[in-house]
């Protein structure tokens, strides 16, 4: 008997159509949110459990619909209740990219071409029913650095002095995102589901934990996927798939120095939530993947658009730091 079940599920299964169906937990994210594969017979599904108050469903539910609407490979909703942050939805399998090329490396580049091209097509689009990726949200996302991993480091820096460099660094990229795309923002190997008989890859690739989008700069989900926290994506293949995204999509002459700026931004937004996860959330797992993020974000730091942020680090965060590639931390 699996314990600790969303309440109301039974009554929510029932009245779904799927009345005694079995239910089978799965792993945990970093949110709140829990997933269970529910089967009943030959028919599959997936719930997703978003308890408020500390999750809200509704994003999901908005995304996923607009993006189902634009022909675009989301999860289809079989059944909601957002009093109780239960919603039943389209099991896309069990192959996640990233685990479906641990078992078949020989497939990488392809995979990794699908993605892109899924996300051409999704930047064909015109931008969403959603919020712009503002400068303060992206202040507010790269402020973690400083605010959760610098005090765990045991390090005091110009905090507003960051937030100055960062200015000076995005405010060229702001012009170009507008009107914008839609930005999935987590956008990497492990939300990727890639579609067909188990043990097989038809080509085609799911999305998943979208609730998040956000109205932006093409470049970022690329970054996301392409400089991934969670898998190691060489610099060969980095460049080679940047390449494919350029020659299938409109981009000018600033995309190369706007994909640095994001990757950068983003890399130091997730070394600070991989150090909060830890610090508050009890989930010291995360920091084995600091010295990933740490690597992709010096060489972003490298190019010369992020030459103010450089800048800061070089003057706030000591080199020995730096060599270890934020690693060290919780031992």
């Amino acid at each position: 008997m699996i314990r600790d079940l969303p309440d109301g599920l039974d009554d929510f299964l029932k009245n779904a159509g799927w009345d005694g169906a079995e239910v089978s937990p799965l792993p945990g994210d970093a949110s709140f949110r829990r997933y269970f594969r529910i089967k009943d017979g030959e028919r599959d599904a997936m719930l997703m459990h978003a308890p408020p108050p500390h999750e809200d469903p509704r994003p999901f539910l908005h995304v996923g619909k607009w993006l189902d609407e634009q022909g675009l490979r989301a999860p289809k909703i079989f059944a909601e209740n957002l009093d109780r942050g239960l919603i039943l939805i389209e099991d896309f399998g069990h192959d996640r990219m990233r685990d479906w090329l641990d078992d078949n490396p020989s497939e990488e580049r392809r995979a990794y071409a699908d993605a892109i091209d899924a996300l051409v097509e999704l930047h064909q689009r015109p931008a969403g029913p959603f919020q712009p990726y503002s400068l303060e949200v992206y202040l507010k996302e790269a402020s973690l650095f400083p605010d959760w991993f610098c005090p765990a480091a045991g390090i005091e820096v110009d905090a507003m002095g960051f937030i100055t460099a960062w200015r000076e660094a995005l405010g060229p990229l702001l012009l170009r995102q507008q009107p914008g795309v839609t930005v999935l923002r987590d956008y990497h190997a492990e939300n990727i589901m890639l579609l067909g008989p188990r043990g097989t890859y038809s080509g085609e690739q799911g999305l998943i934990d979208f609730q998040d989008a956000l109205n932006g700069h093409p470049g970022y989900d690329l970054v996301s996927l392409l400089q991934d926290a969670r898998r190691d994506v060489s610099q060969a293949l980095e460049a080679d798939m940047l390449d494919h995204y350029k020659s299938r999509a409109a981009t000018d002459e600033d995309f190369d120095a706007d994909y640095a700026r994001l990757g950068a931004q983003r890399n130091a937004k997730v070394i600070g939530i991989f150090t909060r996860l830890w610090k508050r959330d009890g989930k010291p797992h995360y920091l084995a993947m600091i010295p990933r993020v740490w690597e992709a974000m010096e060489r972003d730091l490298a190019h010369p658009a992020l030459e103010p942020v450089a800048r800061w680090f070089d003057a706030n965060v000591p080199e020995d730091i730096r060599a270890k590639r934020g690693g060290g931390l919780g031992e």
